[in-house]
């Protein structure tokens, strides 16, 4: 099954073209509002993770996207062929990869999506993916799953 292997694929690209847009369109540390009260295009610089959570400890995250690529891998490669289950791995994937060239390239990653009705954090196309992936998992785990493996 490869499809999920292309839409991550797509993601990445995806991922690396706007953050590539945000960077040479929107100065750093300003904001371009989209949706007023509701959403805004903010460039900024994360080297942490969400609420810049362990700022500054590049080394740990590219450890840790370092084991989760290569069990991601190795779960997408010897489970079931569950459509979902696989989509989700492969979104999670791809948004750990996305924010993974940032790291290496930059020593940070660039966020983007502001909301601006609730107090959370700037992210990413990579963060929707990542997020996006383990709501599948959940999904596939709790509902799709009628074997339990």
């Amino acid at each position: 099954m490869i499809w999920p292997l292309v839409i991550a694929g797509i993601v990445i690209i995806m991922d690396q073209l706007f953050k590539h847009w945000i960077v040479t369109h929107i100065a750093l540390g300003t904001s371009i509002t989209l949706i007023p009260h509701v959403l805004s295009l903010t460039n900024i610089r994360n080297n942490g993770a969400a609420w810049s959570m362990l700022s500054g400890q590049t080394g740990f995250f590219y450890i840790i996207t370092g084991i989760a690529v290569v069990f991601l891998t190795y779960l997408y490669f010897t489970s079931k062929p569950a459509p979902l289950y696989r989509l989700g791995l492969a979104l999670v994937f791809a948004g750990a990869i996305g924010n993974f060239i940032d790291r290496l390239r930059f020593k940070y990653v660039v966020d983007m999506f502001q909301l601006l009705f609730i107090n959370f954090p700037i992210f990413n196309i990579a963060d929707v993916a990542l997020t996006s992936g383990v709501i599948l998992i959940i999904i596939y785990e709790i509902w799709l799953n009628k074997d339990g493996n």
